[in-house]
């Protein structure tokens, strides 16, 4: 009997840990989707099927059959900028072995009819022939970081937590679109760099650590702002096409739905539209990087030849650039007191602050670069110089201080009036 209570209060810290471990794995697999790899594929959906058979199997696969001849027809004059009555016809043998697999968006399956929306995916490489294209390549552009934003009960979410919009982006076959989508899950660290406050972030040195972490040029904001009238009922979503670290407006447009069941489609169509908008915007070349995402070329001094011209004496006032790099503001603010108080320096002045990254000071120095760089190792900044460019850091988190002001000797006592001295002699020789 004694045992009974330790077993019982055993069995429920085990089913709490249990209980631990699953709500971190549920919370952990409620962010994000993977998007979908449809670089080997071209895809033309919403075709229309209504057919009858012998059964319902037969009337499923007469229907895709119809689907196969449409979905070429539509491919074909889609990439040609033609009509569908243009299209030319191939043999369902043929079709079997372009089309990589069928789409089901919508069907309905009765005993001897078979109502459905498909959508055909063809291989790429075996397609290109048929269409009249060399691999159904189009132009693309730069690679563009795309970042859906959904803004719904006054929150803003992006990436954090599982959304229709982000599941829209990810589903989203890209393949013939003329933008190149860097497109991101939510998982491991996205949801901490990608998120829906870095879109209100003007600082231009965190927008380059993450265009480099995905490997991307630019950014692409796919903003939606959706409202409902009552829990399952209408939905009325706003979509806003953004542009840049400033979020510069490309277009927008308005879609509706009647219902909560039709917002993942009303999400789809959204996708398609804004990549529309998107395209529209390249071929009018208005996504063009912003110049202040690229980093400052550092100063260019003119080469000065030692056989012309002869060398320049050491205390000659030369101009160099100081890179400080450090992750807080105290660094840079002690790196610009080192530089304002190290002899030799006639002047220090900021070009670029940037103080969780690495900032640029240009400076004139009496001396050569390796006279400089000495000076500030001596105050205890680990350097690293070349050319006309010199980068410091600090060994810690902690700047190194800066040294205490000079003492001065204590003046010395004044020395004995002529006129007080020749008084005392006077006075000596008269005693005598």
């Amino acid at each position: 009997m004694p045992r009974r209570p330790i077993l019982v209060s055993l069995l429920i810290a085990a089913t709490l840990g249990i209980s631990g471990v699953i709500y971190a794995q549920l919370e952990t697999a409620d962010r994000g989707i993977l998007p979908l790899d449809s670089s080997n594929t071209l895809e033309i959906g919403g075709i229309h099927v209504d057919v009858g058979g012998a059964d319902a199997q037969s009337a499923r696969y007469a229907g895709w059959r119809i689907a196969q001849r449409q979905g070429f027809k539509a491919l074909w004059a889609k990439m040609h900028h033609a009509t569908v009555a243009e299209a030319p016809s191939l043999p369902d043998g043929t079709l079997d072995q372009i089309v990589s697999s069928i789409n089901v968006e919508r069907e309905q399956i009765g005993p001897n009819r078979y109502i459905a929306d498909l959508g055909v995916l063809f291989d790429r490489a075996r397609a290109a022939q048929y269409l009249g294209v060399e691999g159904g390549q189009v132009q693309r552009s730069a690679p563009m970081l795309l970042i859906p934003v959904t803004i719904t009960a006054g929150t803003a979410t992006s990436v954090e937590l599982r959304n229709g919009w982000q599941r829209a982006w990810a589903q989203f076959r890209t393949s013939q679109s003329p933008i190149t989508y860097v497109r991101v899950s939510g998982m491991g660290s996205d949801a901490l760099l990608i998120n829906a406050p870095q879109t209100r972030r003007p600082g231009r040195g965190w927008w380059r650590n993450l265009l480099d972490m995905y490997g991307a040029t630019d950014i692409l904001i796919a903003e939606v702002q959706l409202q409902r009238l009552y829990p399952g009922g209408p939905a009325r979503a706003r979509f806003i096409a953004r542009h840049g670290p400033d979020n510069e407006i490309v277009g927008g447009f308005t879609l509706t739905a009647p219902n909560s069941d039709a917002v993942p489609a009303m999400m789809a169509q959204g996708a398609q539209r804004m990549d529309q908008l998107f395209a529209q915007a390249l071929a009018a070349g208005r996504l063009t990087r912003d110049s202040s995402l690229d980093l400052p070329p550092p100063l260019v001094l003119p080469d000065l030849s030692t056989e012309t011209k002869p060398a320049a004496p050491v205390n000659a006032t030369n101009a160099f650039q100081i890179q400080v790099t450090g992750n807080n503001v105290t660094v840079y603010n002690f790196a610009m007191a080192h530089l304002r108080t190290l002899p030799g320096i006639a002047s220090a002045s900021p070009q670029q602050i940037n103080p969780g990254g690495t900032s640029y000071v240009l400076v004139t120095f009496k001396g050569d670069i390796s006279q400089l760089a000495a000076a500030l190792t001596a105050r205890g900044w680990i350097v690293d110089f070349s050319g006309t460019v010199i980068r410091i850091h600090a060994s810690s988190d902690k700047p190194p201080a800066l040294p205490p002001p000079p003492v001065q000797a204590p003046a010395a006592p004044p020395a004995a009036a002529p006129a007080a001295a020749a008084a005392t002699t006077n006075q000596m020789v008269k005693e005598q």
